[in-house]
């Protein structure tokens, strides 16, 4: 049975006219005719019966639908299957930061390595700055860095990291919470610097304040200012993900502060905008399926492979 004669068959009926399915589909009319007569003959019975202007389905048309559009939904699945091989590259290049690293590239691989079995995936972790100017020059099929604009990058989508005050467990804060960012004042705090637009937030949070902070360390990365506060050394500002597990198993606990509300690190997964790489639109929709890693609410380019 020809395909291309159940595809006019289901765009008739879709649209309700002859005319619009040819014009949908790039034939004349006649050769759209031509189709549903070679249907019908093969099926024995008439599709269509016009009512004035109208075009109806005929009792066995409506009984065979279902069936034709059952079997274009199975061939279109098939030559997205054959299209998502093609497009798949033997080789992945991942940049990212230290913190996509340690945090998110651990829960997301597994997955993508289930559906991608063939390829092989290498990981490239450095400052946003760096990422960017590798994936310019093709080093890298995607990346995952802070906030960028620049005009030759697709951001496939973005995802944000609340930034809270973290205690020990042990801490009176954990059995007391202060009610606001004063009561940090004369506390041992080690400071996790980002570079982020939203760290510059929480120094005039700090500058606010009568007294300063005591920062007793001042760290580059989340994973030293997580193990100092296991340590009992201080506390810290830490992005949520980077603490998830802690807080779950009751080893650190979030302190809610009115003042930080609101303030996050945000992560972008982007690619070339001329890249035809499906597997990027794909590992967008396995980070939204991640318990944690949740979109932001900033407004994203939709992206079609």
């Amino acid at each position: 049975m020809n395909i291309e004669n159940m595809e006019a068959f289901v765009y008739i009926n879709h649209y309700g006219s002859f005319n619009k399915a040819a014009e949908i589909l790039f034939l004349s009319q006649p050769s759209v005719t031509a189709r549903i007569q070679s249907l019908e003959r093969e099926l024995g019975c008439k599709l269509f019966e016009r009512l004035g202007r109208q075009i109806l389905l005929t009792e066995e048309g409506r009984r065979f639908l279902p069936y034709a559009q059952q079997m274009l939904q199975v061939l279109q699945k098939g030559r997205q299957q054959i299209q998502t091989v093609r497009t798949t590259p033997e080789e992945l290049t991942i940049g990212c930061t230290l913190s996509v690293s340690h945090y998110i590239l651990p829960a997301l691989f597994p997955r993508l390595k289930k559906q991608y079995p063939a390829t092989r995936f290498k990981v490239v972790t450095a400052a946003t700055d760096q990422l960017v100017s590798r994936l310019l020059n093709k080093e890298l099929d995607m990346a995952f860095v802070r906030k960028v604009m620049n005009p030759s990058i697709r951001t496939v989508s973005s995802y944000e990291d609340p930034i809270s005050l973290y205690v020990y467990a042990d801490h009176p804060f954990a059995s007391h919470p202060p009610g606001s960012a004063a009561a940090l004042q004369g506390e041992p705090l080690v400071f996790f610097e980002c570079g982020s637009l939203d760290w510059l937030r929480i120094h005039r949070v700090f500058e606010s304040l009568p007294v300063p902070p005591d920062i007793a360390f001042q760290v580059d990365h989340a994973e030293t200012a997580r193990k100092l506060v296991l340590q009992q050394a201080s506390i810290s500002l830490l992005p949520g993900l980077s603490v998830q597990e802690d807080v779950q198993s009751g080893r650190l606990v979030r302190i809610p502060l009115p003042e930080l509300e609101g303030i996050s690190l945000q992560t972008s997964l982007v690619t070339l905008k001329e890249s035809q790489l499906h597997i990027a639109s794909v590992t967008a929709e396995m980070l939204r399926e991640l318990e944690y890693f949740r979109p932001s609410g900033i407004l994203q380019e939709p992206v079609h492979f």
